[in-house]
């Protein structure tokens, strides 16, 4: 066995199994805030507002798959929301000028990509660090949003766009099950492929990945590629619900799927995380909020204790990490 077998097949056990422990810690969270908010407000336990909550999640889901990738490659991408504002504004754009749906819908998807890669290029071979080349890029593409509409709304989004958002397969709803299938292909790619194993390798140890003969600046680069790529299919979501593409689409997203990615159990350090743990963690910020809003909660209320989680969630990471 050569050495980057060796470094690739150390971390492969941790993500053998569709569950693991950490994931179950997880799922018994989330029915101590299911128990909770059904004792308070009998409106929660309801199948439609089930249905609501995995709706309103699955857009966080959808960029908290992307962003865990990358947390686990040892990066951080805080760009996800003006990166979601830009792909949904070019499909919002070519839509209203006639062009097929089936047309633009990819060649937004590929603008997501392509802001993904640009920050992955300015990691991997501009020797920059992930935070601040993000948090550049969050107002650069925020920006270049904004200018091109001149801070307006593109309305006007076909009917059978919407639909595709809006409509529904055996009561679910549409973008509940897009989300499951992005994270089942992803579950895939992490569990079951070499890049996965890559993924894993250069978070938990970069230099000796290197070593070993792994590609660091391409799998670095494969990581934001995709979150770009999923932050653009999570605008194209909310484009469908809302009927228009606002430039100022995608605030605070970043923040968002960081704590779900971290309530799942990746850690920010890189090297670990779980497709299944951030499913998870997005329900339960989705619960959280449901909940605090049928309780007439304020919304600032909701964004501290959306901070305070993130803290909790890390401060479990640096207690347990090593120990499993």
């Amino acid at each position: 066995m050569t050495t980057s077998d060796t470094a690739v097949t150390t971390a492969k056990p941790k993500f053998s199994l569709p569950f693991g422990v950490r994931d179950i810690g997880t799922l018994l969270g989330l029915f101590v805030i299911v128990v909770v908010f059904s004792v308070l407000t009998p409106n929660f336990i309801t199948e439609q507002n089930i249905l609501n909550i995995l709706q309103q999640s699955s857009i966080n889901a959808c960029v908290a798959l992307g962003m865990t990738l990358v947390i686990i490659a040892g990066g951080i991408d805080l760009s996800v929301g003006p990166t979601a504002a830009i792909a949904a504004v070019a499909a919002a754009v070519m839509m209203t000028a006639g062009v097929p749906i089936f047309v633009a819908i990819p060649i937004a998807l590929i603008f997501g990509m392509a802001t993904g890669a640009v920050n992955g290029i300015l990691v991997s071979y501009g020797g920059l660090q992930p935070f601040i080349v993000t948090l550049g890029t969050l107002s650069l593409y925020r920006a270049l949003a904004l200018i091109y509409t001149g801070g307006n709304p593109v309305f006007g989004i076909p009917p059978a766009f919407r639909a595709l958002t809006n409509s529904s397969i055996a009561g679910i709803p549409n973008p509940v099950l897009i989300v499951a299938v992005l994270a089942g292909s992803i579950w895939i790619v992490l569990n079951k492929t070499p890049l996965g194993e890559y993924f894993l390798a250069v978070g938990g140890n970069q230099e000796a990945s290197r070593i070993a003969g792994v590609p660091v600046a391409l799998t670095k680069i494969a990581s934001y590629v995709i979150s770009g790529g999923l932050a653009a299919v999570a605008g194209l979501i909310l484009v469908g619900r809302l009927g228009a593409a606002d430039p100022t689409l995608g605030n605070l997203w970043e923040l968002d799927a960081i704590a779900a990615a971290a309530i799942g159990g990746a850690s920010l350090m890189g090297g670990k995380g779980s497709i299944v743990g951030t499913l998870l963690g997005a329900v339960i910020l989705g619960s959280l909020r449901n909940g605090l809003t049928l309780l007439n909660v304020q919304a600032f209320y909701q964004l501290l204790a959306t901070g305070l989680i993130i803290l909790v969630a890390m401060l479990i990471d640096r207690a347990t990490r090593g120990r499993e």
